[in-house]
């Protein structure tokens, strides 16, 4: 499946200071990070060390926290309407048929839905023959690629993904984490992942989210994705990341 081309170049965003707070505690503080424009940033972290807040602060959902910092485009553009969110679960609506939730967003927006797309996308994750189907009739897998066929329909400049593969067996997340690669080529993403395998195969860019309140340490990564998860250096680097989440995670 060719990905469509985006009509400007996919921009860098720049975190400065973020800031997030919820009561008497902060979950983030001062935190600065860096998404490179067309490029995967994968953010990598214990549970509870703040990975889905920061998503949802650069999504712009953190309703009833106290902000601070600033999330602006690189080329100074505006991103409001130009980023697509995956969030952990589904958000599938139980009355629209798997074609009509893919295309929800083009539906809300009262635009034509691009038939040929939805049906294209759903091949591509495997769904082709659920498209008719309610989302009571999946499993979590197959309502997880649903959720990410309606990322990739979206087609936007920043794509938000927490957790897109979690739900799916080994073989499965291999194939539909090479689509996503295909389908978000030039696109910036950031990825969010407890996987640290998973977060080296795929990253252009490596942040680990570590602390109480979390910061950022950026880790560098050799070569170029999808990597060979076989390479021992890749071995290597996933063993001694997981003995660092297994040392915050015991904190």
């Amino acid at each position: 499946m060719t990905p469509p081309p985006a009509p400007v170049p996919s921009p860098g965003v720049r975190l400065r200071g973020i800031g997030v707070r919820y009561g008497g505690g902060h979950v983030l503080a001062s935190l600065n990070m860096d998404l490179p424009g067309g490029r995967w940033t994968c953010l990598l972290g214990a549970s509870g060390s703040g990975k889905t807040t920061l998503v949802r602060r650069i999504a712009g959902l953190t309703g009833g926290a106290m902000l601070s910092g600033s999330v602006d485009a690189a080329d100074n553009t505006a991103l409001g309407g130009r980023i697509a969110y995956m969030a952990q679960s589904d958000l599938l609506l139980p009355w629209l048929s798997v074609a009509d939730n893919v295309a929800l967003g083009s539906r809300l927006r009262g635009e034509a839905v691009q038939g040929n797309r939805v049906d294209a996308i759903l091949g591509g994750v495997g769904l082709a023959g659920e498209k008719n189907k309610l989302p009571r009739t999946l499993s979590g897998g197959m309502g997880q690629r649903v959720a990410l066929a309606r990322t990739l329909y979206e087609n936007r400049a920043l794509n938000l993904l927490d957790e897109p593969f979690s739900k799916l067996d080994a073989i499965t997340r291999h194939r539909i984490q090479n689509l996503a690669l295909q389908l978000l080529h030039g696109k910036t993403v950031l990825l969010v992942t407890h996987d640290p395998l998973e977060a080296i195969r795929l990253g252009h860019r490596l942040y680990v989210l570590a602390g109480r309140p979390a910061r950022a340490r950026e880790l560098q990564l050799p070569g170029a994705p999808p990597r060979d998860l076989g390479d021992a250096g890749v071995a290597q680097l996933s063993q001694r990341l997981l003995e660092e989440l297994a040392g915050e995670h015991r904190c």
